[in-house]
């Protein structure tokens, strides 16, 4: 026979309830949108007031532009100002204007062709020195185009390519930061099993860089396009050591030279402003058309 022991439950003090830790959730998420919108509308106007002092400057003449209320339209002279712009000196903007989408975009094609085949071999090929080689590169980026203006100009003086077209041209070819971009991007959009099957279809290196890395790296390829058009069309220390003749100048060149000769003629100062509005077109054409390959091109790899 067995015996039970009753037992009798045994009360654990229990203190005041825990109070939760850090703010309420719902709350908590409302201040961080709070704040993250209000950094984003500085941010906005802090990039599109300049550009709207631009368009309404742009529609000033030289009297006005000083003298009259920024947001007054009673002296719209836009029409006026976009006629002598392409008829000053000779008709120059015209001239600087396609010789900077030559150099920019001419010259960020065929950068962004070798920087993504460089890249591309780095990430998927093995040689020797590779990492150092890699390690270079990354000196590269860090180097500012600035420091490297005067060693080009040396080395194009010796070569009797100073004050040409090529001597703008093929120094912007080569970008450090392209090729580092490149192989991030070639690591997350194209996988190895792709070239083996490649291979094991009987396809060589070349044929399948061409018919098949290169179309899947299509988003990746317009970033550097865009990352490098950016940089060539904004290039401004280069073209002023290289370049003495007025024709051969780019937009950025040449607008300096107009707001340096303001000073002496104020008639200048419309066609700069008007000028520098024109100036910015191309790019924002080129972001808008392209968005959505460089959008996918950003997030690349960025999660595995």
């Amino acid at each position: 026979m067995t015996t039970t022991t009753p037992t009798t439950p045994v009360n654990t003090p229990q203190g005041p309830p825990a109070r939760p830790l850090g703010k309420p959730f719902g709350r908590s998420k409302l201040t961080s949108r709070g704040i993250a919108n209000a950094v984003v509308l500085i941010a906005a106007l802090y990039t599109m007031l300049p550009a709207l002092w631009l368009v309404l400057a742009s529609t000033k003449n030289a009297d006005a532009l000083f003298g009259s209320d920024i947001l007054s339209f009673g002296d719209f002279s836009f029409g006026r100002n976009l006629s002598d712009l392409f008829s000053m000196d000779g008709g120059l903007y015209g001239e600087w204007y396609v010789n900077s989408l030559l150099y920019a975009v001419v010259g960020a094609l065929v950068g962004s062709l070798i920087s993504v085949a460089a890249g591309y071999a780095f990430d998927k090929y093995e040689f020797r020195h590779k990492e150092k080689l890699f390690g270079l590169v990354l000196t590269g980026v860090m180097v500012p185009p600035t420091v490297l203006a005067l060693p080009l100009y040396l080395v194009a003086s010796n070569i009797g390519m100073v004050n040409t077209f090529w001597s703008v041209f093929i120094p912007v070819l080569f970008n450090p930061f392209g090729v580092y971009l490149a192989r991030l991007l070639s690591s997350g959009y194209v996988p190895n099993e792709v070239l083996e099957a490649s291979r094991v279809d009987g396809a060589g290196e070349l044929q399948t860089y061409v018919r098949v890395s290169l179309r899947m790296l299509g988003p990746g390829f317009v970033t550097v396009f865009l990352f490098q058009l950016t940089a060539i069309w904004n290039n401004f220390f280069l073209p002023m050591v290289m370049l003495s003749d007025q024709h051969l100048y780019p937009l950025s060149l040449g607008l300096y030279t107009w707001n340096s000769a303001a000073t002496v003629s104020p008639e200048y100062y419309p066609l700069v402003v008007i000028g520098s509005l024109l100036a910015v077109v191309p790019l924002i054409v080129a972001f808008v058309m392209l968005q959505r390959y460089w959008k996918s091109g950003l997030t690349a790899g960025s999660v595995k």
